[in-house]
Order: structure tokens, then sequence, then C-alpha cells
């Protein structure tokens, strides 16, 4: 078998992101049992770091063995009836696929479409949930596919005021953005590592308002989905730590050092660097004359939504920054094919140089 050694790159993609060096010493280190004591003394570090980044004082905030997605249908299937109707909105992939499981796991599923890239204003959430009164409103916080920023309470609000409870996907947005849940009125919200945390993808954090579990405490039947059931996890988690599943103890060692590197550079720290790196980006592709998808005042701050100029090749300038310069970003995708470039500019690569350094490589791709 041949030696094992994995390209270097520069990850400038929408996820995952690039990795600190730390992260990976920690996942070298001797893995203890998913039973262990200090498997779930890490825990409780994950979860107060958790509780920070997310903007919340929530009893149920937790990191499940799984990818974004698996927080996605942890959210759906934990906290939506069959029969019950589930509002989404959607102007983007990822809202696409909360209908998908939403319909899957048999809700009444109604749905206010915009074009891809933009945001719902609270007079269109309003009359929409007016006229709908579902159970449950779910939007996406930050769209993975656009690069658009969702004002949370322009949902959240006219969603409390018919009785809904409101689930965020915050994938993008943890850990490079303040998203606080308990201020902008968000009942449930699930995210990933390999974003804005800048992990190995593997994990999905999520955060549960007690509003949110005590409708699930109120359930009169079990999720659908075993492994994601709320109910049998807390009691893993939180009550007699009874074996629910073998949790991925390197993934999670890398989590906790993960967010101790945040917590050491200060959470509102860490906001503003990504705020500050978006900013000099911005400046640098109007420099070149080059523009941004998403006007100003509605973007990703750490996810860049660039205008593939007239006349660039879209796939083959991606091919040549990655084998030429080892560097990676993303193509647009659905109606966006072949429109834009999604470049992250997240964790350690998000400095003014790194962003010089990426609009260098570009531009001579470009040519």
């Amino acid at each position: 078998m041949s030696v094992f050694t994995p390209p270097s790159r520069l990850l400038f993609g929408p996820g995952p992101s690039q990795v600190p060096e730390r992260v990976y010493q920690a996942m070298a280190q001797p893995i203890v049992g998913h039973l262990d004591p200090f498997l779930f003394e890490q825990f409780e570090h994950i979860r107060a770091a958790l509780r920070e980044l997310f903007g919340t004082k929530n009893q149920f905030v937790h990191a499940l063995s799984g990818t974004g997605s698996a927080g996605m249908e942890a959210s759906l299937s934990n906290f939506v009836l069959p029969g019950q109707k589930l509002a989404v909105f959607s102007a983007g992939y990822f809202s696409e696929r909360i209908i998908d499981m939403g319909k899957r796991h048999g809700a009444n599923v109604v749905v206010l479409n915009k074009p891809w890239g933009e945001t719902f204003t609270e007079a269109e959430a309003t009359e929409f949930l007016n006229k709908e009164k579902p159970a449950v409103a779910a939007f996406v916080h930050a769209e993975t596919s656009t690069g658009a920023l969702q004002e949370p309470k322009a949902i959240t609000g006219p969603a409390h005021a018919v009785g809904a409870l409101t689930i965020a996907d915050c994938v993008t947005s943890l850990g490079a953005l303040p998203i606080n849940v308990d201020e902008n009125g968000i009942d449930i919200a699930y995210s990933c590592t390999q974003k804005g945390l800048s992990c190995p993808p593997g994990m999905s954090p999520v955060t549960a308002s007690p509003a949110a579990i005590e409708r699930l405490r109120a359930r009169t039947a079990p999720c659908p989905i075993w492994y994601l059931d709320y109910g049998l996890l807390l009691e893993y988690y939180e009550g007699s730590h009874r074996y629910h599943h073998t949790a991925p103890v390197s993934s999670i060692y890398a989590l906790r050092e993960g967010l101790a590197a945040i917590m050491e550079e200060g959470v509102n720290k860490r906001f503003a660097r990504h705020q500050n790196a978006h900013q000099y980006f911005v400046k640098r592709a109007a420099k070149e004359g080059l523009s941004l998808l998403v006007p100003e005042g509605r973007r990703v701050p750490n996810l860049n939504t660039l205008c593939v100029p007239e006349g660039v090749d879209d796939p083959k300038t991606r091919k040549r920054l990655l084998t030429e310069k080892g560097i990676e970003i993303a193509g647009g995708f659905g109606p966006l094919a072949g429109k834009i470039f999604r470049i992250g500019v997240m964790g350690p690569l998000a400095t003014e140089p790194n962003v010089d350094l990426l609009f260098d490589s570009l531009l001579e791709c470009m040519k």
C-alpha cells in the first residue's frame, strides 16, 4: 500500500474551512471510551462555549454525532409532527433541503419562495404566516448557496405571533458572526463544525429553547428517527449517561480544542476579525472591478459570492486555482451555476494578507 499523503490545500471554499494545527493535534490524542467521565467533561466544555457562540442561555445545547444535515434532520424530526404545518422561507439550496426533509417526515409543508440570493422582509413574513398559521416556521440564517444573510427577527416575530416555533439553519454563521439565538427569538438552531468553527466535519451543534423542549416533551409518539431522538440523546448527554451510540471521540476532542481556540481569541474579537476580512474582501473586489451577488447589508461576512466576470470560464478557473495554487473555492449551483464563485474567508484565513493571496491567485487564474 502506498504512503498516505493528502495534498496541502488552502480551503477558501464554503466549507470545510481551514483547520488550525492544534485541532489536528487534539485528534491525535489517545481515545477514551464513549462512557468515560473524561469524555463527559469535554462535553461540558463544548456546551459552555457553544452557548456563548449561539448567544443563548438554553439548557439544551449539544453537539450531535453527525454533520450539519443531521442537525437539520434532528430539528425537523423532533419538533415537526406528521400532519403539522411547516412553513419554510425558501431562497436557496438549503431551504429547499428543509422542504424535502419536511415532506419526507409527513409534514404539511407550505413555502414562501423568493429568487436565490434574496431575503425576506417582516411584512412578507407576516402576510405569509398570518395566512398559513403553521406549527413551525423554518428559515436559513446564512444561506451557503447564495451568501445571503437573513434578519432573524423579520421571521421569528411574526412566527411567534401565530404561535409557531422557529427553526434556524445556522450552518454557515455559527462561530463567524453573531446569531443571538435568545435575543432574536430563535427556538431551534442547528449548525456544523467545518465552517465558522474551523474544525473537521462530522458533528452538528444544536440548541433548543425551553418552549421547544416543552413541546418536545408533550409528544405522544417518539421521534421517528431513533438515532436523532432528543429524548434518548438527553439520557446519554445529560441524564444517567445511558449508552445510546458510540460517540466519535476524536471529533469531540477536535471540537473541544477548536472551541478553546475561539474562546482564547475572544468571541467578539473573532466576529470582528471575520467582518473586517469581509470588508477588505469587498474593497479588493471593487478595486479589481468585480462585483458581489448579494447587496451590501445582506451579505454573509464569511461566505462571499463573487460574480464570475463575462468571458471567464468558471470550472477552468477553479481547476487552475486548485492545481496550480493549491487553493480551493467553489462554484454556484442550481440557478447560480456558472454565475458565481463561492469564497469562504473563515477561521485562520480571515485576515487581510490571506484575502490578498486569494485575489492575486484568482486574478492570475482567470486570465
